[in-house]
């Protein structure tokens, strides 16, 4: 039976995929479950609009995130901390350290979106991976400077 996702089932598909699957498996659990809708005439229609929309919104996505990255690119951010010597912080700087000074910058990033692999435990310069978009990241300059 073919049949259309309206939400992301693991192992079978994404959400607005078209999918074939056994008759039983469809009727007694996507079905009911609103998992899934049966291929009809009416609901491609429905599935092509949504593709649509979906595709401008990405669009419109990329678009914000050029913008975004545009000012990345050329923003040096300076982070004060306390340092117990020349090289080493009493904490460390974290994804949410960095988010909450980009806000205070005027960018308004969530930290999810911050591709720190581990705290920063020490002064210097830094360049942190900032993830905008599926297709589309940027490089932010980070300076840690003792206060």
């Amino acid at each position: 039976m073919e049949i259309i996702l309206t939400k992301d089932v693991v192992k079978i598909g994404k959400a607005g995929a078209l999918v074939k699957v056994k008759d039983g498996f469809a009727r007694n659990l996507l079905l009911p479950k609103g998992l899934a809708v049966p291929v009809t005439p009416s609901n491609l229609k429905k599935l092509e609009q949504e593709r649509q929309k979906i595709a401008q919104g990405l669009e419109k996505d990329k678009q914000e995130a050029v913008a975004i990255k545009e000012r990345l690119d050329v923003l040096s951010l300076t982070m004060p901390a306390i340092a117990q010597d020349e090289k080493n912080l009493y904490g460390s700087i974290t994804a949410l350290d960095i988010s909450n000074a980009l806000k205070e910058e005027g960018l308004d990033l969530d930290k999810s979106r911050i591709m720190l692999s581990e705290p920063i435990k020490s002064l210097g310069i830094y360049e942190v991976p900032v993830k905008l978009h599926p297709d589309l990241s940027a490089k932010l300059k980070v300076w840690i400077v003792k206060k």
